[in-house]
């Protein structure tokens, strides 16, 4: 076999489903390869940041690998925003570029594509990857991959592989995957054990689920220990949407003072705060009622355990996990929980329509037809998926980068066969909807809620003075035709039920429903957020 074929097979063999991307010359050799060799099913999109999004979420929605392919320069260095948000909230996204040959920088000419040396895009990719690699060896190219790859998977964090493009179809040995590395024993039973014990002294022991439970496929072991050690769980703002398929004693979603009180007051006076997988960020600790101090709780992220003032060093989170299952028992504990109440029955009248009336109606249409996968972009789509029931979610929760939803659905749905719900605001639809375009070649068919308010309407709580925030309406819905969809626009309640019954009840073609919302008007969610923020900032 050839080196790309090896390298193919290889990702398969790690856990990759697919691969997304847009080609480029010095991509074409090996975009060649991918197609012919069927080896993993590739589908293109419109647009480098877009590429991203999607193998992001593919990436988090199966908890194994993301890939998304792309050319030299122009084509990877597109895609700098979407890898930086996987490294972020450690994504394992693996980014194959293509690259020049090795005799191509002997001409004494510039190569297109470059930016300062040929060089410079390998040293950019340092910064938001946890390994990298060039294979211009064959003869060491196995042992690159397998070290790269089994990287990408231990640290759950992105990872750049580059092909010369005069590499490409050179024999290559085959890639033999590494072994985990071992870990200390008796370290992990020591740490399990001050674990258990302080869960066991504490008066009100909580666990708080992170994004490490999902990106390491912990899920159903987490649901699990919590039941057997009897704790309540909450998921952090990043998290949201973990366990939600689980039979886990799950209360809801810690959000300070933006969130349901019942929740603050749980997580803000638990004497014994395990967080596990747990992200230490200001989206999910910076809008705190009451500081909690980070001394005093277990964290279990990035391959340690902070246990007060010492740490426990190289204990993947699989073990640990592992370890404390083997020490609690085949016994439940029993013991009860109020879990967090979501909006029920919308009043499909002529009223205009909120946020918080469109998690209303997605509540309900769910409690009809069944849950489905959320993609939410950043602002108060966001916010406003808190007050939808849980549900899978992926969302850039703690980058907050604009753009994500509309690619990450479509990523979602490539991933899982599942059709997605996303939601956008219009802001972020300008710049990545129309990737939409590319569902009819596919036959993805999402529904797409645009919360339409003509406005960054988030920056705009903040800095309520600056017309900057200002855009005007566009006619998403008159759109959507052109795009190979269906698109209708709603400005009453009575309207959006409607326009989702239709939806749901409409499949091969994605449906988006541009749903006006009056300017000011914030989910509920979100206003208590702000004033939170303002609050905190005034006490500063």
């Amino acid at each position: 076999m050839n080196l790309t074929e090896q390298l193919l097979h290889a990702l398969k063999k790690h856990g990759a489903r697919q691969i997304f991307g847009i080609p480029g010359d010095f991509a074409l050799p090996y975009f060649r390869i991918i197609e012919e060799s069927k080896i993993l099913p590739l589908y293109t999109l419109s647009h480098e940041p877009g590429v991203g999004f999607a193998a992001d979420a593919s990436a988090r929605i199966n908890a194994s690998l993301g890939v998304a392919a792309v050319t030299y320069g122009a084509g990877a260095l597109n895609m700098i925003n979407s890898v930086a948000a996987a490294f972020a909230e450690k994504s394992p996204l693996v980014v194959l570029s293509g690259g020049p040959g090795k005799g191509e920088s002997r001409s004494g000419l510039l190569l297109h594509h470059q930016a300062k040396t040929l060089d410079s895009q390998f040293q950019i990719f340092k910064e938001i990857t946890c390994d990298q690699v060039r294979l211009d060896d064959a003869a060491r190219a196995p042992a690159d991959i397998a070290r790269v790859l089994a990287n990408c998977l231990r640290h759950s964090e992105p990872v750049y592989i580059e092909i010369p493009r005069d590499m490409v179809a050179v024999p290559c040995a085959e890639v033999i995957p590494l072994a985990p590395p071992a870990v200390d024993q008796d370290a992990l039973n020591a740490c399990v054990d001050e674990i258990l014990e302080r869960l066991a002294q504490a008066r009100s022991p909580v666990l708080m689920a992170g994004v490490e439970v999902r990106r390491y496929g912990l899920e159903d072991k987490v649901a699990t220990l919590s039941r057997r050690l009897g704790l309540p769980v909450v998921t952090s703002f990043m998290g949201r949407g973990l366990l939600a398929d689980q039979d886990a004693p799950l209360v809801g979603t810690y959000m300070g003072v933006a969130g349901f009180p019942e929740v603050t007051e749980l997580v803000e006076n638990s004497d014994s705060l395990f967080l596990l997988g747990e992200i230490i960020c200001d989206t999910n600790f910076a809008v705190s009622q009451t500081k909690i101090d980070m001394r005093k709780t277990i964290q279990a992220l990035n391959g340690r355990v902070n246990i007060g003032y010492h740490t426990y060093a190289d204990l993947p989170l699989t073990e640990l996990v592992a370890c404390m299952l083997a020490r609690v028992g085949q016994v439940d504990k029993a013991f009860e929980i109020t879990p967090q109440v979501f909006p029920r029955g919308l009043k499909a009248d002529a009223a205009s329509i909120t946020p918080t009336d469109i998690a209303t109606a997605v509540n309900d249409l769910m409690a009809e037809h069944g849950k489905m996968p959320i993609a939410s972009d950043m602002g108060d789509c966001l916010f406003t998926a808190m007050e939808i029931a849980h549900t899978a979610l992926v969302a850039p929760g703690y980058y907050a980068t604009m753009g994500y939803g509309v690619p990450a659905g479509l990523g979602l749905q490539a991933a899982t066969g599942e059709r997605a719900l996303i939601l956008v605001g219009d802001g972020a639809f300008q710049m990545t909807g129309w990737e939409l375009g590319n569902c009819r070649r596919y036959g993805w068919d999402p529904i797409v809620l645009v919360f339409n308010n003509a406005s960054w309407e988030m920056l705009r709580t903040f800095q309520p003075e600056s017309s900057f925030n200002d855009l005007g309406h566009w006619g998403f819905a008159d759109m959507a035709a052109g795009l190979g969809g269906d698109g209708v626009r709603v400005t009453t309640r009575a309207e959006l039920k409607a326009a989702l019954d239709q939806a749901v009840a409409t499949r091969g073609r994605f449906q988006l429903i541009d749903v006006t919302i009056p300017q000011g008007v914030l989910s509920d969610t979100l206003a208590r957020f702000v004033a939170g923020v303002k609050r905190l900032n005034a006490n500063k």
